[in-house]
């Protein structure tokens, strides 16, 4: 029996102000890795969504990831720096952009989710 697929969601807070830059560097510097392990059959699906409306200042996050992994085994493996390897050969370029993004973050947090079949 085949393992069941995964959904693991990433969740950012980025600080005042920076919101626009970070989701410029994760789709300029992330995206293209997610994309080829796409391609791969690593990954089912990669959804990027943020919040509609501003709200009032006390949301958790303001970027959501999620992903949706082929199986268990597909979470636990780890391709992305050969991917980004090849994918930027400047390196030194690629990581000092990737350490800026990041530190555009007041926090980021990862969970797996866990599906619950609901009744009829």
């Amino acid at each position: 029996m085949a393992e069941s697929p995964v959904r693991v969601a990433y969740y950012y807070r980025t600080r005042w102000g920076a919101h626009a830059e970070f989701i410029d560097l994760f789709t300029r510097n992330h995206w293209p890795i997610l994309r080829e392990q796409l391609r791969d059959g690593r990954f089912l699906e990669v959804t990027l969504d943020v919040p509609r409306f501003h709200g009032d200042g006390r949301a958790d996050w303001d970027v959501l990831v999620t992903i949706l992994y082929r199986d268990w085994a597909a979470m636990e493996a780890h391709a992305e720096a050969e991917i980004a390897a090849r994918l930027f050969p400047d390196q030194v370029a690629y990581r000092a952009e990737e350490q800026g993004r990041f530190a555009l973050l007041e926090a980021h947090w990862d969970v797996p989710l866990e599906p619950v079949a609901l009744p009829g």
